[in-house]
């Protein structure tokens, strides 16, 4: 399977470990940091309840507060796009990647200025530290 890295402003990069494994590293991550985590969505696992099969998908949603105010002070909604999510997924070739909104297309998109997006670039680092 062919991946676009940057497909209408969503970053992918390949994860070294299991879906599970690379969703509990961000959880611990994010814990570690003192980052709330609102939800992990499991769509593969709502889609076996469903009689559906689909590869192992887990949307992981976090924020912090105290960083994600002033973005959406500065821009409001933006708020559609708050908290910051990070998607990791198996292609049917069972190849994990880790996807997320590119900060600069958030930037482009609500007109932010830049010390704004600065809360917004720790996705990036995020995906990377997982993806190791």
């Amino acid at each position: 399977m062919q991946i676009d890295a940057q497909v209408n402003g969503i970053e992918t990069i390949a994860a070294k470990h299991s879906v599970e494994e690379t969703v509990e590293r961000l959880k611990r991550l994010l814990e570690s940091n003192n980052v709330t985590i609102f939800a992990v969505i499991d769509h593969s696992g709502a889609a076996a309840n469903v009689g559906l099969e689909m590869p192992d998908t887990k949307l992981v949603i976090f924020g912090n507060p105290k960083a994600g105010t002033p973005v959406m002070l500065a821009a409001p909604l933006i708020a559609i796009d708050l908290p910051l999510k990070i998607l990791v997924w198996q292609d049917v070739n069972a190849n994990v990647w880790i996807s997320y909104t590119r900060p600069e297309f958030l930037q482009e998109r609500y007109k932010l200025p830049g010390e704004a997006v600065q809360a917004l670039r720790a996705v990036r680092t995020l995906a990377a530290r997982i993806a190791e």
